[in-house]
């Protein structure tokens, strides 16, 4: 996922919440362009939720969740 936002012009904000420090904010036109219509339409399909508000949640809880599952400001060896 942080490779998508990377390769989308969005990797400044991930790379922000898988290192220490602060967090950058995401807004959701962002988050759009970032993910992809192809992950928003199944994150729709599968939870019922609009675009919009996908992105309102995303936009809010991404950056902590990413934040948590990655405690030591690296990404998880695949």
């Amino acid at each position: 996922m942080v490779e998508s936002f990377r390769q989308n012009g969005h990797g400044a904000a991930a790379d922000s919440w898988v290192n220490h420090g602060p967090n950058q904010e995401i807004a959701p036109p962002q988050l759009r362009q970032a993910i992809g219509p192809d992950v928003m339409d199944a994150l729709s399909r599968q939870t019922g939720l609009s675009h919009d508000e996908l992105l309102s949640r995303l936009s809010r809880e991404l950056p902590s969740a990413v934040d948590r599952y990655t405690p030591d400001g690296r990404l998880p060896a695949l």
